[in-house]
């Protein structure tokens, strides 16, 4: 009886935000699904069939397609809150198959906060049943990227120009190309937790091109930049990568401090790359103070506190992605090296044995590294662009450029 009460109660509900002139309104009903806890203890529940008025009014009113729509919901609403993850996210996926449908020949574009919501939704639940499956082939994960990409084509190929961002969604004229930022963003974050990456650009070049990536709120550019950043400095990108991030930090909510930790951890190994320390009282606010001993040891061209700070932190940097990155750094510290001896003795040509065997050999991170070994760094900081100047090989000297033997390395990190 409780059971059959509760789902009136929540057919209301649905009923209610579907007639309201609130667009937020029914996106809010939706999104009520996520909450799922699991309570194995639980018999399993059979959601009722609807009597003959449980949708009528509906169907009257706006089409077969509300009925399903609200079944599909009462039924994964129910399954959600007795805590049957898998079961939800079956009839959750039959509720996102069935709004696609009901998007697409909507008017105007006053069901985009609630198509957002039924893409979150059905992220959310996916996750939860592969979790409570127990395997790792994210299957249900899989599945739901099929109707998210639907959900894509239905904002992007919208006919209507999005032409006014700031325009108030509407059931008339509205463009449904409204949408499209947020389900990308949907799209990215379950692309790179399946480590598909490639699947992105299938989403950037079409976006890009229409310049979509430039309209919508400032949560879904924050998002968008972020994930883009993340998609070029794996590309080995580092400029774009910077400028995305960059954007992304800086106009993140200020009081999201957690936000912003997870940008810096991507935005400093591509500062430091590119020559561009980051202040204690920067890494101190956002707890990333692991960075720290490596930027100074760049600073002062300290290559043995280099190599063991990233060997300590190998393993979490290898799990974000940033280990390549912060290696290529190296680089950098070799540069600073050099930079440092060419101060110090102000000096042109330098004996490659000072190196080896002076007193710069307790910051080298090889305890054996011989003149060959030199050189071919060296030979390599020159090339890059890194060091001004050439190699003697026959009397093993390096002869630098008396005019800027080291570039600013912002300038020449590409």
């Amino acid at each position: 009886m409780n059971q059959s009460r509760e789902r009136s109660n929540h057919r209301e509900q649905f009923r209610s935000a579907v007639y309201s002139d609130n667009p937020q309104a029914l996106a809010s009903v939706l999104i009520q699904v996520t909450n799922v806890a699991p309570t194995k203890s639980l018999p399993e529940p059979q959601p009722p069939r609807d009597d003959a008025s449980s949708s009528s009014s509906l169907e009257d009113n706006f089409g077969n397609e509300w009925g399903s729509v609200l079944k599909f919901w009462l039924d994964t609403m129910e399954f959600a809150l007795a805590g049957y993850a898998v079961r939800a996210y079956e009839t959750q996926a039959q509720l996102h198959a069935a709004f696609n449908q009901l998007f697409g020949s909507s008017p105007g574009n006053w069901l985009v906060p609630s198509l957002h919501a039924v893409c979150k939704s059905t992220h959310r639940l996916a996750k939860a049943a592969d979790k409570e499956v127990g395997k790792a082939d994210h299957a249900k994960l899989q599945s739901a990227v099929t109707l998210l990409q639907e959900s894509f084509s239905r904002t992007f190929n919208d006919r209507k120009e999005y032409n006014n961002p700031d325009a108030p969604l509407n059931g008339v004229d509205g463009s449904k190309k409204a949408g499209v930022l947020a389900v990308v963003n949907e799209l990215f974050v379950i692309y790179f937790f399946l480590n598909t990456l490639r699947l992105c650009k299938n989403l950037v070049r079409p976006v890009e091109a229409r310049k979509l990536h430039d309209s919508g709120s400032m949560s879904e550019l924050v998002t968008y930049k972020y994930y883009t950043g993340r998609l070029a400095l794996f590309e080995d990108q580092y400029a774009e990568a910077e400028q995305n991030l960059e954007f992304a930090f800086n106009n993140c909510y200020k009081e999201a401090l957690r936000n912003k930790r997870v940008i810096l951890r991507y935005l400093i190994p591509v500062k430091l790359y590119r020559g561009r320390l980051p202040s204690t009282a920067l890494l101190e606010k956002y707890g990333l103070t692991e960075y720290a001993p490596l930027s100074d040891s760049m600073r002062k061209g300290d290559l043995r506190t280099f190599t063991d700070t990233l060997e300590r932190f190998q393993d979490v940097s290898i799990r974000q992605g940033t280990y390549l990155l912060l290696e290529k750094c190296k680089t950098v510290c070799y540069r600073n090296l050099f930079k440092r001896i060419h101060y110090a003795t102000g000096k042109t040509q330098i004996p490659l044995s000072m190196v080896v065997n002076g007193v710069f050999r307790g910051v080298l991170d090889m305890t054996a590294m011989d003149l060959d070994q030199v050189e071919c760094i060296l030979a390599n900081l020159i090339y890059r662009g890194f060091v001004r100047g050439y190699l003697s090989h026959t009397k093993r000297v390096l002869v630098l450029s008396k005019r800027d033997p080291f570039p600013v390395t912002t300038v020449i990190a590409k």
